[in-house]
């Protein structure tokens, strides 16, 4: 007897502020990976399919992301966050130990 399946693998990516489309307001917005993969015995063996999704943390709307634009999403997080990188939320006070 052979145990066939598949599983969704969730990763988040970024952490982004932007105004809802649904509910208008100005708020954070979740970008994740999910990537369908098929199973034997609870193995992964091969991805089915991937896709990029946006969810507000207001209302919890989702949406998908084209992958292209899920590169520049996620680009654009890494910009927007320079205090992280450098360990100090304001500037002039030494890095949090």
């Amino acid at each position: 007897m052979l145990i066939l399946g598949w599983r969704r693998y969730v990763q988040r990516l970024a952490m982004l502020t932007l105004v809802c489309g649904n509910c208008g307001n100005p708020a954070a917005h979740t970008l994740q990976k999910v990537v369908t993969k098929f199973t034997v015995f609870f193995v992964p063996l091969f991805p089915l399919s991937t896709k990029h999704t946006l969810q507000c943390t207001w209302c919890g709307t989702e949406s998908n992301v084209p992958p292209q634009h899920a590169g520049e999403l996620l680009a654009r997080a890494q910009s927007e966050q320079p205090a992280a990188r450098t360990g100090s939320p304001w500037p002039g006070q030494p890095p949090r130990i």
